[in-house]
């Protein structure tokens, strides 16, 4: 049964599980531990808080803190309030930080004293925020009462800027019923259970990890606070926390498995790892399990959707096909997740051929997808016609039903005629073994129009020409699709929620 708000999942967890184990943090005392009782006395002392300061249903809350236990007791509190969670993305700059709070409207920002120096700046020019509270303010969790507001399955619940790397950051609202339905599906997609113990890796602004926040809590389980991701402390945090599942980035799970600690690791608890946020290579799906030794499942999804569009969980038909097939529909976007409605269509929206060779647009509709922008009628109706949520990916489906992402719409490079996507060349390129990291975007041509322009981070120690990889990529895929340009960098540019920013790299000077 799907929990018609957020809160009620948080009541259901204290009256169902009380004495189970909620919290695992680690503070500078010492392991910190929390059953559901104490948990939720918190939440209720949190939201009590600010509900003293005057905080109510549809006031904005923004959040900047690592991953914390009060990072995730402020999810309900604010849900408790009827209030609108902003969790504020803390790698942005503080003028960036600065344009979400007045966008938002935000009355009281929570932060961590980690991030005094931004808040000092903040406060001198954010006149709009009423209170300024520290994350780690004394509480008093006494089982005091507490009358949650009176909030409907439609009211928005939290607001997700977008990374502002394409321009002005809008605001992504959704509601109880989105993230709610979300957590259910989740719950039964991935076989979640109260024995389950999530590590929060990835930051807890973003929805690659949020999401876990409640579906975790549905049905009982641990949640792992990890502040901040390294690729050391990770491995021993899931073999010391006995971490069953988790959800890892690609640039995070490369660097997971490439640490020399993880090949020495067990990983015994550990059952099952997702990834998403960006297209992954099959020769890292390989890694992955050879390294990890636990399911792996691919991802696809959207804060507009809360997040998740597609799972790669493939069937036991699936599974039986040669391990080479195996390994390569592993590495796919997926199908559907949970009841979601998902098309593939070309630009007249009809349905692409299941053939794995036409291309078209993800289109969704569904419980789980945003009402829209906040404030912004007119990019909430370019977004959403019809009632469908067009996506800007670009994708094929096979014969199997398996959708799989071949670029953004933004992305695609058209050279002499020709459509280049950069995930093919990409993954050609990844198969080099002196390359860390790659991005493949388009650069202006006389020419063709557009040409095929690679950026390339290579391993430690490895050495590599520019002729060199180009020709690795014309032996594995067509001519017109291999880079004619190549760069080497220490390093690619990153959006707030680490993933490798092409936005970025077009913008530099050439």
């Amino acid at each position: 049964m799907v929990h018609a708000t957020i809160w009620k999942i948080l009541e259901s967890a204290e009256q169902r599980f009380a004495c189970r184990e909620a919290v695992l943090e680690n503070a500078v005392e010492g392991a910190l531990r929390r059953d559901y009782g104490e948990f939720a006395r918190r939440v209720r002392a949190r939201a009590g808080g600010w509900r003293a300061l005057g905080i109510g249903r549809g006031d904005r809350v923004a959040i900047l803190d690592w991953n914390t236990g009060a990072f995730l007791e402020s999810y309900f509190a604010a849900a408790g309030l009827g209030a609108i969670l902003t969790p504020l993305n803390h790698r942005l700059a503080v003028s960036e930080v600065h344009e979400i709070l007045c966008d938002s409207g935000a009355e009281l920002v929570l932060a961590a004293r980690a991030f005094a120096e931004a808040v000092g700046a903040l406060r001198s020019r954010a006149s709009g925020v009423e209170h300024w509270l520290w994350c780690e303010d004394e509480l008093d969790p006494r089982d005091v009462p507490f009358e949650p507001a009176h909030v409907a399955p439609d009211d928005v619940a939290q607001l997700y800027y977008t990374s502002g790397t394409t321009g002005r950051p809008k605001g992504v609202m959704l509601t109880h019923r989105n993230v709610c339905t979300h957590a259910e599906w989740a719950v039964r997609e991935l076989q979640l259970t109260g024995a389950d113990r999530w590590g929060h890796f990835a930051p807890m602004f973003h929805l690659a990890d949020a999401w876990a926040t409640f579906a975790l809590t549905q049905v009982g389980g641990v949640h792992v606070m990890v502040p901040r991701f390294e690729a050391d402390e990770a491995v021993e945090r899931i073999e010391r926390d006995k971490i069953t599942l988790t959800n890892l980035i690609p640039t995070m799970l490369k660097r997971l498995v490439e640490s020399p600690r993880a090949r020495a690791a067990r990983f015994t608890s550990l059952r099952v790892v997702l990834s998403g946020g960006a297209p992954i290579s099959p020769a890292l799906v390989r890694q992955v399990l050879e390294v990890l030794r636990c399911e792996y499942v691919q991802t696809y999804g959207m804060t507009e959707t809360s997040p998740y569009l597609t799972l790669g969980i493939l069937t036991e038909e699936l599974r039986r096909l040669p391990p080479e097939e195996v390994l390569r529909l592993r590495a796919r976007t997926g199908r559907p997740f949970g009841a979601l409605e998902l098309e593939v269509v070309d630009d007249s929206g009809r349905r692409v051929r299941a053939d794995d060779r036409e291309v078209g647009e993800i289109r969704v509709r569904g419980a789980t997808v945003t009402p829209g922008y906040w404030k912004r009628p007119d990019e909430t109706a370019k977004a959403i016609r019809d009632g469908w949520l067009h996506t800007g990916d670009l994708a094929v489906v096979d014969a199997h039903g398996l959708v799989n992402i071949v670029d953004r719409k933004k992305d695609m490079i058209l050279s002499g005629g020709e459509n280049v996507y950069s995930t093919e060349v990409e993954n050609a390129l990844y198969e080099h073994p002196g390359v860390l990291e790659c991005a493949v975007f388009a650069r202006p041509d006389a020419t063709w129009g557009e040409c095929v322009h690679a950026a390339v981070v290579l391993r430690p120690g490895a050495s590599a020409s520019a002729r060199e990889l180009i020709e690795f990529c014309r032996a594995r895929i067509a001519a017109y699709k291999a880079p004619r340009t190549l760069e080497f960098l220490p390093e690619l540019p990153r959006t707030g929620s680490g993933k490798i920013s092409k936005q970025m790299l077009r913008a530099r000077p050439q």
